[in-house]
C-alpha cells in the first residue's frame, strides 16, 4: 500500500524542549489513521509541520512524496482546533473564499451539506451557535475532493450528538481513494472509523498498528489498550 503522509527521523525542539523525538511512522494511502495521544504529546506540534507551519529540528516528513509545500498544502485539506472563520462575513462569503482558494473545492458537496446541516447561506457567521461554527468549518473541509484530510480534535468539546454528525460527515464527504488523519485524545468515539492508530506520548511514538491487529493480538479496544498505555 502506498503512504501518503511518511516522517522519518522527525525530531522537533522549542529551545532545550524536545516536543518531537525521533519519530518514524507512515500512515497508508486510503486509510483512517489516528494519531492519538494525552494533551501535550506533541500531535499539535506533529500538524504544524506537517502544514509547513513548523520547521523540524531534524528528520523528514513529506506528503505524497513531497515535503511540505504549496503543492502539498494544495492536496491537503486541514482542519485546525481553533474557529478559523471570519466572523464579518455571511456563510456564502467565507464559502466564496474557500472556493476560490481551494482548486478542488465542490460547490455541490457544500451547498448539500448546508442544506443537511440548515444553515443559511445570508446566514452571519457571527450569529452562527458555536457548534454550528465548528459544523461549517468541517463542512468548507469535507467538500474539498482532497487526497488527505487533516483533522486537529475535531470531535473536542461538542456533545456526543453532534460527535455523530462530525465522524458521519467525515466518512460520508470524504474523496474517493483519500487518507484521513485524525488527531485526538477521544479514542472510544473514533475508534469505530479507524483502520490504523498511532500512540503518542511526550513526543514519542510508543504503538502503532492496523486497528484490526489491535484487536486480534491483544484482545482489547484500542480505548482499552490506550487506557493501559496512558495510565496516570
Amino acid at each position: 500500500m502506498n503512504e501518503i503522509l511518511e516522517c522519518q527521523g522527525l525530531t522537533k525542539l522549542y529551545g532545550k524542549f524536545v516536543a518531537l523525538d525521533n519519530v518514524s511512522f507512515a500512515a497508508p494511502t486510503g486509510g483512517v489513521v489516528g494519531l492519538l495521544g494525552p494533551n501535550g504529546s506533541g500531535k499539535s506540534t506533529f500538524i504544524k509541520l506537517a502544514m509547513g507551519m513548523l520547521q523540524p529540528t531534524s528528520g523528514s516528513i513529506t506528503i505524497d512524496g513531497m515535503a511540505p509545500c504549496p503543492a502539498s498544502k494544495a492536496i491537503t485539506a486541514y482542519l485546525p482546533d481553533a474557529n478559523y472563520l471570519d466572523e464579518h462575513l455571511r456563510v456564502d462569503g467565507q464559502v466564496k473564499y474557500y472556493a476560490d482558494f481551494f482548486a478542488d473545492f465542490n460547490h455541490d458537496k457544500c451547498e448539500a451539506l448546508l442544506s443537511r446541516l440548515g444553515i443559511s447561506p445570508k446566514q452571519k457567521i457571527k450569529a452562527l451557535s458555536k457548534g454550528n461554527k465548528e459544523k461549517l468549518g468541517l463542512i468548507l473541509t469535507m467538500s474539498r475532493d482532497a487526497k488527505l484530510y487533516i483533522l486537529d480534535e475535531p470531535i473536542a468539546g461538542v456533545d456526543p450528538a453532534a460527535r455523530d454528525f462530525i465522524l458521519d460527515t467525515v466518512m460520508a464527504n470524504r474523496a474517493e481513494g483519500s487518507t484521513i488523519f485524525l488527531c485526538t485524545h477521544l479514542i472510544a468515539d473514533i475508534e469505530p472509523i479507524l483502520t490504523h492508530a498511532i500512540f503518542l506520548n511526550r513526543g514519542q511514538v510508543v504503538m502503532q498498528s492496523s486497528v484490526d491487529d489491535v484487536h486480534v493480538n491483544q484482545g482489547k479496544t484500542l480505548d482499552e489498550l490506550f487506557r493501559e498505555v496512558f495510565r496516570w
